[in-house]
């Protein structure tokens, strides 16, 4: 069953990708879906078998076929679920036939093979994806760690006639094999360490070692796979590509950024928590990137003008959060809040998408406006995970934001927390302020326009687009009540459903279980482990008190955020304008993304450029090396040209040539007869 799960979709993708041209949009587009929705249930068969093993056995595993032998290197393309996994393939498979139904009525506009052209390329993409988490070894892992990054390029450059998307593509292939490089350093790190790439046994090699002083070995490979996530997952600093990725059509997006491929990074770290958990210094590198990127998404987030950008620095942000708990060691709070994201964040987006579909293609946020009488299912879906991602409660984001900000707390990080509570109160203005000025207010056109006659003709998400954001809705209001935390008066079963995946106890069977004892042992979970550890075995009240007291302030940061958009966007809006104006050089700053991509530019494209075009090209390739081929070839075509000379087609001359010939010949030997008889007197 658990090779059921990528094989769906790739069957999909195959079918799509050579017969799709001769398919109507109903079968190729409908193929896709049931392909997604097979793999589906294909996951949920698969977790259901895990759920009925006893806890210490709670694992699958499936050797597919042996990949790679070569003397001491055996390994063997194997799929397992776990409670990782399983987490992970639920999200793909769940949230990702969501968007496949979404995009049946999004691109239905496209000619039939370009509709055919992109359901292969989705499905091809969650194959990968469902691999990447599946694979139990470094190398497996890699093949749906590179095949995200082909779909993501694929995906984003769709729309191929545009160079904009072109740019786009190019841009998230080439800032991913930098990333990817130095996980490829990594991985090859570890080989050399420990003989092995399978996660399990670097993990059982890794527990009883004492955590490294310093900055070691371990701590450089696991640094090396930390800049591969930072290329996947979008952070600082190979976190460019991820906004210009708003190319691509809009579910496209919602898969990349809810679902996919940026969430690779955050369940690698976890997948490894053992290793990492081993290398302090480098999860202090982890919290510092994650909280850094958080913050600086958010700001330039708040005065973003397209609606799908905004969005993206928001993912970039929120990705940052859960590279916190991963540096703080809370690996399931971590992972609990990439869960929760992939509902609201696919929510946000696929509403974007139905706000943009409305208005014929308008994503500037300045030129909408008053659509929430004309597009009322997508304005309240839309709201509902505004308010999730803003972190209001009880709806998801609340629960999984909160638990890192309390897991920080916990661990004596208030830099970090600080941060992380700043980032709140921006994601909280920025999302209300992207309501308010596309749902509220009075309807507004583009300079030169029509003012509130633009777009007169509105139409709200079509069925099955709607029940769509109906449902994800629905998941975003209700996906945090499996982690509500004992201050509240919960157990926080995911937590406690995903600790044995981050533990080293546990060896794989003869009948591919894995046996996992002492999941909560506090060496191997760091900052989460010892919040447990002291939430179980005194001073637990205490712990409560914090956590309830951390989540009012939070609520209450949130709240701030919500009535701050409200104040200058809907009471005063000339106040934002005001606000701006004085801050000239810093919005300017913030509009242009702190500049990064222009330093980039100036720093790395334009010298390489330089480098290539007048020494690489003009005198490496141009003269050194088509000098000497076209020398060649010149010295080849002179010498051809005397020589075919002596092809005259004149039989006179051929009959010349002959007789010269013979004399010659003849008057040679002539002069040798003379020369050797005058030699022997004669």
């Amino acid at each position: 069953m658990i090779a059921l799960i990528p094989l769906f979709p790739f069957v999909g993708f195959l079918v799509n990708a050579f017969f799709g041209k001769r398919l109507r949009k109903s079968l190729s587009g409908g193929l896709a879906c049931a392909a997604m929705i097979a793999a589906f249930a294909a996951s949920v068969a698969a977790v259901w078998s895990m759920l009925a093993r006893p806890g210490e056995v709670r694992a699958v595993e499936q050797v597919v076929y042996t990949w790679i032998a070569s003397g001491e290197l055996d390994i063997p393309f194997a799929l397992r679920v776990d409670p990782l996994a399983a987490v992970m393939i639920l999200v793909v498979t769940g949230i990702g036939s969501l968007i496949h139904i979404y995009s049946t009525a999004y691109m239905h506009e496209e000619t039939d093979s370009e509709y055919a052209r992109y359901f292969s390329y989705l499905n091809l993409f969650a194959a990968f994806m469902l691999v990447l988490v599946l694979g139990t070894t470094f190398p497996v892992l890699f093949v749906g760690w590179e095949g995200v990054g082909l779909c993501s390029y694929l995906l984003i450059g769709f729309w191929y006639r545009k160079q904009s998307a072109i740019d786009a593509g190019k841009k998230a292939f080439v800032v991913n094999r930098i990333g990817d490089f130095a996980f490829l350093l990594g991985m090859l790190l570890l080989w050399t360490v420990f003989g092995t790439l399978d996660f399990q046994q670097i993990a059982a090699q890794v527990a009883p070692m004492p955590p490294e002083a310093g900055f070691g070995v371990l701590s450089v490979a696991t640094l090396l796979l930390f800049i591969g996530a930072t290329g996947k997952s979008a952070q600082i600093p190979l976190y460019t590509w991820l906004p210009d990725a708003m190319e691509g059509p809009t579910p496209v997006s919602a898969l990349i950024h809810a679902a996919t491929m940026v969430t690779a990074g955050v369940y690698m770290i976890g997948r490894n928590a053992e290793l990492f958990s081993h290398t302090p210094e480098t999860l202090l590198i982890v919290a510092a990137i994650g909280a850094v990127t958080a913050l600086m998404a958010g700001t330039i987030g708040l005065v973003q003008n397209d609606i799908k950008r905004v969005l993206a620095y928001s993912t970039v942000s929120q990705l940052g959060y859960m590279f916190l708990a991963m540096g703080m060691g809370a690996y399931a709070a971590g992972i609990f809040h990439l869960y929760t994201h992939a509902f609201f964040k696919a929510l946000l987006f696929l509403g974007s998408g139905a706000v943009i579909h409305a208005l014929a293609g308008e994503q500037d946020i300045r030129h909408m406006g008053g659509l929430k009488k004309g597009l009322p299912v997508t304005y309240w879906t839309f709201l509902i995970g505004a308010v999730a991602i803003a972190g209001v409660p009880p709806l998801a984001g609340f629960f999984s934001k909160d638990e890192i900000l309390f897991r920080t707390f916990a661990a004596g990080h208030w830099i970090f927390w600080s941060i992380g509570i700043v980032t709140s109160l921006l994601t909280a203005a920025y999302m209300f302020r992207l309501v308010f000025l596309t749902f509220h207010g009075e309807r507004r056109g583009p300079a030169g326009g029509h003012g509130a006659g633009t777009h007169a003709h509105l139409h709200d998400a079509p069925p099955a687009m709607a029940a769509v954001l109906v449902t994800l809705a629905v998941g975003s209001v209700l996906a945090g009540f499996v982690g509500v935390p004992a201050a509240l008066g919960g157990s926080n079963r995911i937590e406690h459903f995903l600790a044995p995946s981050f533990s080293a106890h546990g060896a794989v069977d003869d009948h591919g279980a894995a046996a996992s004892a002492d999941a909560a042992r506090a060496e191997g979970f760091g900052g989460e482990a010892g919040a447990i550890e002291a939430a179980e075995h005194g001073g637990a009240d205490d712990h409560a008190a914090l956590e309830r007291t951390l989540m009012l302030v939070s609520t209450v940061i949130a709240l701030l955020g919500i009535g701050l958009a409200y104040f200058f966007y809907m009471r005063r809006p000339q106040a934002a304008e005001a606000v701006a104006a004085r801050a000239g050089p810093l919005h300017r700053v913030l509009l242009h993304k702190y500049y990064v991509d222009e330093a980039y530019d100036a720093a790395v494209v334009q010298p390489i450029r330089r480098l290539s075009e007048r020494v690489l090209w003009r005198q490496v390739d141009a003269g050194l090396i088509d000098g000497a081929v076209n020398g060649t070839g010149d010295f080849v075509g002179a010498g051809s040209a005397v020589l075919r000379r002596l092809q005259t087609g004149s039989v006179r001359a051929y009959a010349a040539s002959i007789f010269l010939g013979v004399v010659l010949i003849i008057g040679y030997y002539l002069w040798r007869i003379v020369q050797v008889a005058a030699q022997r007197g004669v």
